[in-house]
């Protein structure tokens, strides 16, 4: 299954989603055999608090389409880099859509666009990357730990991704990204991104582009700021992205004088009777409340724009 383009039949080998409620979904990849823990081969069936699914089953049905469990039952979803968000498995801390949506845009990323990516970890933003320069242009991936590669790297061609993608093994901060000259995009999620930025510099075109960082800490933040400076980057600017749900809500409210805003209650105020009714006078609104309840920083977002190289565009 190709996170790129879409069908609207399941094929054997294909990544769904399974969608039961806003609190389980599951990435699942169709196939008629799993692996046990002692490495034996037996019939792929998927255990939900709903009841057991024969994955193999799925083949052949429509996206969108209900799926039945033994005790219930769920939907079939295609998969798409938001869905995989809320289902990869974590083998580090992950970048939700809200930050992710706030980088592709002003990183500028389209179709064709090159991009290099420090901090590969669970490939959450790997994934929304590919799908804004799918099918013309490129991602070079880099983490420190082999392993993470070697799965996010399985998991990209799991998906139909591997013609987009390079992720190798490195440490940006010290060995750069053996690129120059060629990228149009950098995003470094790294502990000390300011050791990486020189390189940074190296990678992108000529032509110019730009830079982003994600910190969790503002003393990160202001020593990327620092080395984003010395190094002539343009524009510096940090963001912290917070999303703020409100909700409509019926409320009641005291009636009160158009003039008079006090909400005291006057002896002509009639009272609740024996069975708990509104007082005559409390009158009813449909308003637009925030929710007591959100989720709060995540990291700063730093970014820049590399100029134009004028050396190499002298008439």
């Amino acid at each position: 299954m190709s996170f790129a383009k879409t069908r609207t039949i399941v094929q054997e080998g294909d990544t769904v989603i399974i969608y039961v409620n806003p609190q389980a979904m599951y990435a699942l990849q169709v196939k008629p055999l799993t692996a046990t823990k002692k490495g034996d081969m037996v019939e792929n069936i998927f255990q939900t608090a709903y009841g057991a699914l024969k994955v193999q089953e799925l083949v052949g049905k429509k996206f969108g389409h209900k799926v039945q469990f033994s005790r219930g039952w769920g939907y079939l979803l295609h998969p798409t880099p938001e869905l995989w968000t809320l289902n990869l498995k974590h083998r580090t801390q992950i970048l939700y859509t809200r930050d992710i949506s706030l980088i592709v845009m002003q990183l500028d990323l389209k179709a064709g666009s090159i991009v290099v990516e420090s901090g590969t970890g669970s490939g959450s933003l790997s994934h929304a990357i590919l799908r804004a320069i799918a099918p013309t242009g490129h991602l070079y991936t880099f983490d420190f730990h082999q392993q993470r590669v070697e799965i996010v790297t399985q998991e990209f061609s799991d998906h139909g991704l591997e013609e987009f993608v390079t992720a190798k093994q490195r440490d940006a901060c010290k060995d750069g990204f053996d690129l120059e000259d060629a990228a149009d995009a950098v995003f470094l999620d790294l502990p000390n991104p300011w050791l990486a930025i020189p390189h940074a510099v190296k990678s992108l075109k000529k032509s110019g582009g730009r830079i982003c960082t994600f910190s969790p800490c503002i003393e990160q933040t202001q020593k990327t700021c620092e080395g984003l400076l010395a190094e002539g980057f343009k524009y510096i600017e940090t963001m912290e992205c917070l999303q703020r749900e409100y909700q409509v809500k019926n409320i009641t409210l005291p009636d009160v004088d158009d003039y008079n805003f006090s909400f005291s209650i006057s002896s002509n105020t009639s009272e609740t009777n024996g069975e708990g009714n509104q007082k005559k006078d409390d009158r009813k609104f449909r308003a637009v409340l925030p929710a007591l309840q959100m989720a709060g920083h995540t990291g700063y977002l730093t970014f820049a724009t590399w100029p134009r190289q004028s050396e190499k565009f002298q008439t």
